[in-house]
């Protein structure tokens, strides 16, 4: 009764293939749209902006880079953080070196070049895969971080070895730095996060998308019906990185505004990971429950543990890291595909409601 094809009917071959067919799916995403470009912005404070928010719109770009790549493809990645550094210190570059250029195109061209960069690291996984493709890529993220420690020219030679982001408009407004408003880096991260899920979603809806599940499936019998291995699993790697260091960028431009090598280091990867893990492997929906749940946890934890029992910071922190090891076991024990999966279940229970499953 309230999640039900009955009465929809479709009279083209386009209609049938929306990326949304069903009504009630097209109402909840633009009851979402609403909330996040009025709604949040209306309500939310600087602290929001700055901790939840915008937080969340980056992990959730780079959990959906990941997701296509571990998800979609299963193909293992352990270097998120190396590549969204790649993403960083590209957009630093060209913000510093060309000025001139619109930040947007900064964005895009500091994506392209981590694509580039996880194309090069992405070859390997023809040959091997599982735990040796892991660690090839836990070595791309400990090369990355010290390739951007040893050679001064990334940083444009600065003593302190920290970047900076420098004030940039779009349309007259400064999106960029401490001189922009905590709500305009908010709508610039939104609008390149909404436009590439919406990609994303089509993405792997079509010959792409299907050719990345049959190689994550069986990639023998994939490579018997005519798709190529290695071309399909790098342009799995070349979107996946893409998405990551377009994240990389907001995450250094319209986030922090200041970063060092350390903000990208082996932890970010397995925030990541796990955001991937808890939101649902092979789901675009997933990889954005999964960032809020991450970003959120650790906020309602500190203030259960430090204002309401009174204990103090680090202790508090020691245990959300233990709580994210039990959850993380909990999931891939009890619901492997994670939360998507408890929203798929939900809808099929709409279906049918009020009869017993």
């Amino acid at each position: 009764m309230l999640y039900r094809e009955t009465g929809q009917f479709k009279t083209s071959y386009s209609a049938d293939q929306a990326i949304f067919p069903i009504l009630q799916d097209r109402v909840f995403i633009f009851a979402w749209l609403v909330v996040a470009f009025v709604v949040a912005p209306l309500m939310a404070t600087e602290y929001w902006f700055q901790i939840v928010l915008i937080p969340f719109l980056v992990f959730s770009l780079a959990t959906l880079g990941l997701n296509i790549l571990v998800g979609y493809c299963g193909q293992i990645s352990l270097g998120t953080g190396g590549f969204m550094a790649v993403g960083a210190y590209s957009s630093y570059k060209l913000a510093t070196n060309v000025p001139e250029l619109n930040i947007v195109f900064i964005i895009l061209i500091s994506g392209l070049i981590t694509a580039a960069v996880g194309i090069l690291f992405g070859l390997p996984s023809l040959r091997i895969k599982g735990f040796y493709l892991a660690v090839a890529t836990l070595a791309a993220q400990f090369f990355l971080l010290w390739m951007f420690n040893k050679f001064g020219w990334f940083v444009n030679y600065s003593p302190s070895g920290s970047i900076a982001v420098p004030p940039m408009e779009v349309f007259g407004v400064i999106v960029t730095s401490a001189k922009a408003e905590p709500i305009s880096r908010y709508f610039f991260a939104l609008c390149f996060v909404v436009v590439l899920a919406l990609l994303a979603k089509n993405l792997v809806r079509g010959p792409t998308g299907r050719a990345w599940m049959a190689i994550r499936d069986m990639d023998i019998a994939a490579e018997i019906i005519g798709i190529k291995p290695l071309a399909t699993k790098l342009k799995a790697f070349a979107v996946s990185s893409f998405y990551v260091g377009v994240a990389g960028a907001l995450f250094f431009c319209a986030w922090l505004g200041t970063a060092e090598t350390e903000a990208f280091d082996i932890n970010l990867s397995f925030r990541v990971l796990f955001m991937v893990i808890i939101g649902g492997l092979g789901s675009v929906m997933g990889s954005f429950m999964g960032a809020a749940f991450i970003v959120l946890l650790p906020i309602l934890l500190t203030f259960i543990f430090v204002e309401g029992l009174g204990l103090s910071v680090l202790n508090a922190k020691h245990i959300e890291i233990m709580f994210f090891g039990g959850l993380i076991i909990l999931f891939l024990a009890v619901e492997p595909h994670g939360l998507a999966r408890m929203w798929q279940i939900m809808k099929e229970k709409l279906r049918i409601w009020p009869f017993p499953h």
